[in-house]
Order: structure tokens, then C-alpha cells, then sequence
């Protein structure tokens, strides 16, 4: 071949556009939010070398679990192109922040998670625990704040030994693998009772609420005491709560309880996110074999009767309640249990519904 057939073959080549690049990748759609990553405005930093292309999609959070399909759509979209033999893709996250009306936000902090049970017993506290690290792990930055004033068990599940401290009038947080942690337990001797009334406890939630200088978070996991009470209430009314989560077991004392907390964030107008089902059985580690011990499909139920999201249904593993005692958490010790992937689960859920509500706004 002579050199002026070789460059004018070499010539003939497609060059590919940014145009084409972005008309390909508006037929990649996130799931969630039913759009292209286009026009949702994922698409960033996209640069053309020659039959290179490179590009970031910036998801809404980095516990997205449809990231690695949409890193394959995209690719495959890409490398469809005439004249692209290589396609980079970073996959990056940036959370959006989601609007309360008529509420004063905490500096710093984007969204506010609320754990809730309408019972005591069902073990909430552990779901607060769980979905925080849970986030985190994903590398989003992440705060758990204890609400629970007459019985904060934080700091035993966390094996935090601490006296808070401050800064000016702010409060600091505590951490614990990469977890910022504030409870009232910081602030008390163990075997002192919080024999508090309710101006008392008022202002305990107004000061965490407004004096806790918590940095940058993209999810503060707030555990709320059990039941639908004057606490409840004080933090539905004065927190800007982005999404609530109602922690359940499968029997029907506590599903009649879980209808009452849906009302209450009902009337207080703070989306329900869903329920989570706790202690749904227990799989013997032998054989296997399960066996419902608070019942079965009381959570699905409920759900379907009230219009309300199932997050998820969560065995009962002994390993837990060690954990626990010991200070420990499954989720960050064991990320490939079964219960770890339970919450991974439940976590992707979650986010999805705050970030789909955000960039609705």
C-alpha cells in the first residue's frame, strides 16, 4: 500500500463527536428515576482523544445498586460508535440534599433519616446502627444520632467509652469506623436513670438539633425512642426529617403499633420510606431449616394494607446480639453475611427514594 493510500484510508475515519457521545448514553435510563442519565445531567467531564472517549457519570449516591449496570450500558452505548476503540468511565456520586419546607436545616447535613418503631423491643436501634454503617461503607459521609433519651443504647452497641467534647457552644461527635455518633448515653453516668419531664427533654432535642456541629454528612441516621410520644413528636415537628423508616417484628401486637406510627407520620407530613421487618425468622445454622418465631408476613401485610414500601425483611442472627455486646457490628466485621446483604439491600432503597424526591424538587 503506498503512503497516499494509507493516509487517505486512515483519514476516511469517523470521527466521533461530542454530540454523538451524549446521543448515545440518552438511551442509558436509571431505573429509579425513569429519565436518561442525559438529561438528568450525570454525564461530566466527557473528553474526546482521538478513538478515546472518557467521561464521568455522577450518580446521586454512591449506594446506587444499579452502578454497575449503568457503568455496562454506558460503555456498551459508547463503544457502539464509529470510530471508538476505548471507553473510560469513572463512576462518581454527589448526593443531593433534600428540601423541608417551612424547617431550619443543619448546617452541613443533606438528608435526615429517621428510625422509628411505634414499639419498644423490635429491635430499632440495631436497624439504626445497621443502616448507618451500611451507608457508609459505601463511602457516603454518614452521622447516627441517638434521640432515645430514657434509654439510649447507642454507645453499648458502638463500644464508645466517652465524654463528648466541644467546641465554642457546639457539640463535637464521636467516631467509630468513620461514624459520626452523638447519644445523650455521652452525657450520663450508665446507671443513672433520666428522670426528665418534657420541657427537660424538649430541650436536650433542641440543643442536639442546633448545637451538634456534625461537618459535611450526606445521611444523619436518627434513632427516635419507641412509640409515637412527646419526643416523636417535638423531632417531627422541629427536625427537618427528608424520610422516615418504621422498624417492625412479624406479630400482630406490634403491627397494630406500626399503623399508628405510619398515622403519625402521616399527619406530620414527613415521607414514609418504608417499613422494615425485623426478627422475620430464624434459619437454623444446622439444617437450615426456618421457623417463624414472631409469625410470618406480618410486615408484607401491613404494607400492602396501608400503601406503604416493604425495605426488607431481616432474619434473626444470634451473631448480632454478640456483636453488639461486644461492641462490634456485622455489617463492617462480616460484609458478605447474609444479614449484611439484607441491609445493603435495605440501604439501596432507601437512598433511591431520597434521591428520586430530591431531584424532583
Amino acid at each position: 500500500m503506498s503512503f497516499w493510500s494509507k493516509n487517505k484510508k486512515e483519514g476516511d475515519k469517523k470521527m466521533v463527536t461530542e454530540n454523538d457521545v451524549l446521543k448515545a448514553l440518552s438511551t442509558v435510563e436509571d431505573p429509579d428515576m425513569k429519565k436518561d442519565i442525559v438529561s438528568l445531567g450525570f454525564i461530566k467531564d466527557l473528553k474526546i482523544s482521538g478513538s478515546t472517549v472518557s467521561f464521568a457519570v455522577e450518580l446521586t449516591t454512591p449506594a446506587c445498586p444499579m452502578k454497575k449496570q449503568l457503568e455496562d450500558q454506558s460503555r456498551n452505548a459508547v463503544m457502539a460508535l464509529e470510530g471508538v476503540e476505548k471507553v473510560d468511565i469513572r463512576m462518581t456520586a454527589k448526593v443531593r440534599a433534600g428540601a423541608v419546607p417551612e424547617k431550619k436545616n443543619i448546617p452541613g447535613v443533606k438528608n435526615i433519616i429517621a428510625v422509628s418503631s411505634a414499639k419498644g423491643g423490635v429491635g430499632k436501634s440495631t436497624v439504626s446502627v445497621n443502616l448507618a454503617f451500611t451507608l457508609a461503607r459505601t463511602g457516603a459521609k454518614v452521622g447516627l444520632l441517638d434521640t432515645d433519651i430514657y434509654g439510649p443504647s447507642i454507645p453499648m452497641m458502638l463500644g464508645i467509652k466517652t465524654q463528648l467534647k466541644s467546641e465554642g457552644e457546639m457539640i463535637l461527635p464521636a467516631e467509630k469506623d468513620g461514624l459520626k455518633v452523638v447519644s445523650i448515653g455521652f452525657m450520663v453516668d450508665d446507671n443513672s436513670p433520666m428522670i426528665w419531664r418534657g420541657p427537660m427533654v424538649h430541650g436536650v432535642i433542641k440543643q442536639f438539633l442546633e448545637q451538634i456541629k456534625w461537618g459535611e454528612l450526606d445521611y444523619l441516621v436518627m434513632d427516635l425512642p419507641p412509640g409515637t410520644g412527646d419526643v416523636q413528636l417535638t423531632l417531627a415537628q422541629l427536625a427537618p426529617i427528608t424520610g422516615a423508616v418504621i422498624v417492625t417484628t412479624p406479630q400482630d401486637v406490634a403491627l397494630l403499633d406500626v399503623k399508628k406510627g405510619v398515622t403519625m407520620f402521616q399527619k406530620t407530613k414527613i415521607p414514609l420510606l418504608g417499613i422494615v421487618e425485623n426478627m422475620s425468622h430464624f434459619a437454623c445454622p444446622h439444617c437450615n431449616e426456618k421457623t417463624e418465631i414472631f409469625g410470618m408476613g406480618g410486615g408484607r401485610k401491613v404494607c400492602e394494607e396501608m400503601g406503604v414500601n416493604l425495605l426488607g425483611e431481616v432474619p434473626i442472627f444470634p451473631e448480632v446480639r454478640e456483636k453488639a455486646d461486644q461492641g462490634r457490628n456485622m455489617v463492617m466485621d462480616d460484609p458478605d453475611s447474609e444479614m449484611a446483604k439484607a441491609y445493603q439491600d435495605i440501604g439501596s432503597k432507601v437512598v433511591s427514594q431520597l434521591s428520586v424526591a430530591a431531584l424532583s424538587q
